[in-house]
């Protein structure tokens, strides 16, 4: 693809809000579709670039989006013994970076327990842990509400040097928080990928035995992926948390997962803009049909476009359209 591809999108994603005269619904499903494109981003690095596959990865989503809300309320709990541990709140700025440290310390473990050994481990240990995660915040009431949910989350704000706090509350402010995050972790993916690490990722993703010979820690390498890609994970759940302003265990859903791995595969897996165009068309793409079609004939049509995506360009959107674009032909060499 273009390499002003990612430009002009950014700077059609910048705008857009101004043409669509503030509608809430229309902005409302930017901002969710943004969070889950934060989501896939974050999956594609290990899917796309490890060849991992992490079906349990709405686990760091929703652990993100605990953990802020958690840190933001405050809470009083009583974990045995006698003992009991009071957190009063803190800012949600805090919330989110505790949420990112958080998430990114579960990858870390999930990385240690699985890439030791190899096969399906890591499939099967992330969507073991995410089950544990759901199950946990569905029965431990005291600290997370449970069914009944998380209530009264404070909005982000964003202390400014001489300006005060700004809070956002907006619907248009919390766009452009989710574009600005979404657009770091984009600048960080490409900078990760790019670097000496990126190709030690995408040399055990071809070839594993030959990047173990030439001196790759294999471990080493999937384990700071993963820790990585559960840390923009956990970003994407406090977005998620501090905009809606209540969370439940529903947030833990195998579905959510599925979307994201749908998002990577159709936009084309291990390129950089893959999560991001899949992310867009497969999550704007029930809000277009939803005025027009009943849930059911929505759905059907949503996987009706997803068979013929794969069908057409089977490795996905990004790659099947670099294919088709036309490529400059070599200058002749001057006769001499």
């Amino acid at each position: 693809m273009s390499r002003l591809l990612p430009f002009a999108l950014l700077a059609g994603l910048v705008v857009l809000p101004l043409g669509l005269s503030a509608s809430p619904y229309l902005l409302n499903a930017l901002i969710t579709t943004g969070i889950l494109t934060i989501g896939a981003m974050s999956l594609n690095l290990l899917l796309g670039f490890t060849g991992q596959l992490s079906l349990g990865h709405i686990a760091f989503f929703g652990i993100g989006a605990y953990v802020s809300a958690l840190t933001s309320l405050g809470f009083d709990v009583e974990i045995g013994f006698g003992t009991r541990v009071v957190h009063e709140p803190w800012p949600p700025v805090v919330g989110f970076l505790l949420a990112i440290l958080a998430a990114g310390a579960c990858g870390w473990l999930i990385g240690r327990l699985s890439f030791r050994v190899r096969g399906a481990y890591f499939v099967i240990v992330t969507i073991s842990f995410a089950e544990v995660v759901r199950l946990v915040a569905l029965n431990w009431v005291e600290l997370t509400q449970g069914p009944l949910a998380l209530t009264g989350i404070p909005a982000i704000s964003l202390g400014l040097p001489g300006l005060g706090t700004w809070t956002l509350r907006t619907k248009l402010q919390n766009y452009y928080l989710v574009l600005a995050v979404g657009t770091l972790c984009y600048l960080v993916i490409a900078r990760l990928v790019a670097s000496r690490f990126g190709r030690a990722m995408r040399g055990l993703k071809e070839n594993e035995s030959l990047a173990l010979s030439v001196g790759i820690n294999a471990t080493r390498t999937l384990t700071i992926a993963t820790v990585i890609s559960a840390a923009m994970a956990g970003a994407a759940g406090s977005l998620y948390a501090h905009y809606l302003r209540i969370i439940d265990p529903d947030v833990f859903l195998f579905s959510t997962t599925v979307s994201m791995v749908i998002m990577v595969v159709a936009g084309g897996k291990g390129t950089l803009m893959g999560p991001v165009i899949g992310g867009l068309i497969f999550g704007l793409l029930p809000v277009g049909l939803r005025p027009v079609m009943a849930p059911e004939a929505q759905w059907i049509v949503y996987g009706i476009v997803l068979i013929v995506i794969l069908y057409v360009m089977p490795r996905g959107i990004v790659p099947g359209l670099a294919r088709l674009a036309p490529r400059a032909r070599p200058a002749r060499a001057p006769v001499l």
